[in-house]
C-alpha cells in the first residue's frame, strides 16, 4: 500500500476517534473502550474496502456492515458522519431525547446502519442471514460483521460459526475485536475463549490474525480474505480505548460514567498532533 494511502487512513482513523470523543463528552458518558479501538478498522472499511454510496445508503448492491457489538455505536456514527451519511452536527445528539443516534446501533433510526444490534450474540446471526440472502439473490457484495471477544461467550455466535461454512458463505467476513477485556473483567478470567483463530479453522473458516491498529495489515488481510473459497474469520488484536491514554487497556473503559469536555482536550490534542506528523512524514516524500 502506498505511503500516502497509509497516512490518509491513519489520519482518517484519528479523525473518527476525535469525533467519537466529542460525542461522548457532549453526552457526558458512554462506551469508550470498545468504540475507540475500532477506529482503524472502520477507517479501512469505509475508506478503502467497502462498496458504499452515502447518497444511496439503501442500495441493495452495497456492502453491508453489521456491528454485532452494538455498544460501539458512537464510533460507527463518527465514521458515517465523516463519510457524509448525515450532518456532522447530528453527532452531538448521541443518545439524547429524540435522537437518531441511540447508544446502540439501530437500522430504523440511523442512516447508514445496516442492522440493529445490542443484545450480544445476535448480530452475527443477522449478518449470516444478510450474506445468505445476497448470495441467494445472485449479488456479489460482501457482508462484514464485527464481533467482540467477550461476545464470543454467547452460544448463538457458535451456531453462526457452524452454519456459515455449511452454506459456503464466501461473501461473509467476520472480524473479532480481541481486546482481552469485557465489562466484568479480563475475557480469559470471565470465560476463556482460548485460541479462537484455531477454533474458527476447525469450524471450516478461512482464518487470519492481524494487528487491529495497523491499517496496512488490516487492508491486506481483508483483501486477501475476499479471495478465499470459504467464509473469512479475522482475529483482530486491539488495545481497548486506543487513542485515549487514560483508558487504554483499562477495565473501567467499557462504559465511562462521567466524561467532561475539558478532559477530552488532552487526547484530542495528541491525536491532532499525530495527524500533523503523518502529514509531514508523507510530504517529505515517504514513498
Amino acid at each position: 500500500m502506498e505511503s500516502k494511502k497509509i497516512a490518509d487512513l491513519k489520519i482518517f482513523a484519528n479523525q473518527i476517534r476525535i469525533e467519537t470523543l466529542k460525542e461522548l463528552a457532549q453526552l457526558g458518558s458512554g462506551h469508550v473502550g470498545g468504540a475507540l479501538d475500532l477506529a482503524d478498522l472502520l477507517a479501512v472499511l469505509y475508506q478503502n474496502i467497502m462498496q458504499i454510496d452515502p447518497k444511496n445508503p439503501d442500495d441493495p448492491k452495497r456492502d453491508y456492515l453489521v456491528v454485532s457489538k452494538g455498544h460501539a455505536g458512537p464510533v460507527v456514527y463518527a465514521a458515517l458522519a465523516l463519510k457524509g451519511y448525515f450532518p456532522m452536527e447530528q453527532l452531538m445528539t448521541l443518545n439524547q431525547s429524540g435522537t437518531r443516534l441511540p447508544s446502540h446501533c439501530d437500522r430504523c433510526k440511523t442512516v447508514g446502519i445496516d442492522m440493529t444490534a445490542g443484545s450480544l450474540g445476535q448480530g452475527i446471526g443477522a449478518a449470516l442471514g444478510i450474506a445468505l440472502g445476497n448470495k441467494t439473490a445472485g449479488r456479489d457484495n460482501y457482508t462484514y460483521c464485527i464481533v467482540g471477544d467477550g461476545e464470543m461467550n454467547e452460544g448463538s455466535v457458535w451456531e453462526a460459526m457452524m452454519l456459515a461454512p455449511q452454506y459456503n458463505l464466501k461473501n461473509l467476513v467476520v472480524i473479532v475485536d480481541e481486546n482481552g477485556l469485557q465489562i466484568d473483567g479480563a475475557t480469559k478470567d470471565i470465560l476463556s475463549i482460548g485460541d479462537i483463530a484455531q477454533k474458527a479453522r476447525d469450524f471450516g473458516w478461512y482464518v487470519m490474525d492481524v494487528d487491529g491498529h495497523d491499517v496496512e495489515s488490516l487492508g491486506m488481510a481483508i483483501s486477501l480474505g475476499k479471495k478465499a473459497d470459504r467464509p473469512v474469520f479475522i482475529d483482530m488484536h486491539t488495545v481497548k480505548g486506543k487513542g485515549w491514554k487514560k483508558y487504554e487497556n483499562v477495565l473501567g473503559s467499557h462504559h465511562v460514567k462521567s466524561i467532561s469536555k475539558e478532559e477530552i482536550l488532552e487526547p484530542i490534542v495528541a491525536l491532532e498532533q499525530e495527524n500533523e506528523n503523518y502529514g509531514k512524514t508523507h510530504n517529505r516524500g515517504g514513498e
